[in-house]
């Protein structure tokens, strides 16, 4: 009896310690999804690093506690799974956000984004957001504009004076 026991307090604190650790965590209801569906996901989750895995809402709620994220609690009803990602903070939430738009039986129920609950409607407004490289590269083409611009006057007076001397 002791070691189903124990058994449940380790799953209770790896995710607590998963909770701690990632950037965002997005908790999904993903009832209605066939196994090819779900697999698809997972794979598609699995290549941008991030963790998809389903756990009893008892569990949950009991490291959501440890972890001080017990509004997450109201969400934890039904069959849910749930996506850590450690590193990127907008992955999971464009993943399942797109993959939702396909798919309609998934839904996004709550979130936690760096250590803070959030709602469906900021777990999508995440998702919304350009990647990482897609928001290097709009900073690199506001960088380069006004140099672009010197460059573009620079030949335009440098053409006038080649016609004014012709």
């Amino acid at each position: 009896m002791s070691s189903i026991i124990e058994q449940k307090k380790q799953i209770v604190d790896e995710i607590a310690d998963k909770l701690k650790a990632s950037a965002s965590t997005v908790v999904v209801d993903y009832r209605g999804l066939n196994v090819a569906e779900v697999t698809e996901l997972r794979k598609q989750l699995r290549e941008a690093g991030v963790e998809f895995k389903v756990y009893k809402n008892t569990m949950t709620r009991r490291a959501a506690d440890s972890v001080e994220l017990s509004g997450l609690n109201e969400f934890l009803t039904g069959p849910n799974a749930i996506a850590f990602s450690t590193e990127d903070v907008i992955a999971p939430a464009k993943i399942i956000n797109d993959f939702a738009k396909k798919h309609e039986a998934l839904e996004i129920k709550a979130g936690v984004i760096e250590g803070n609950l959030a709602t469906v409607e900021e777990v999508k407004a995440l998702a919304e957001l350009p990647s990482r490289e897609g928001l290097l590269s709009m900073l690199l083409s506001v960088l380069q504009a006004p140099i672009r611009n010197l460059a573009l006057a620079t030949k335009a007076v440098a053409d006038q004076k080649e016609e004014q001397s012709a």
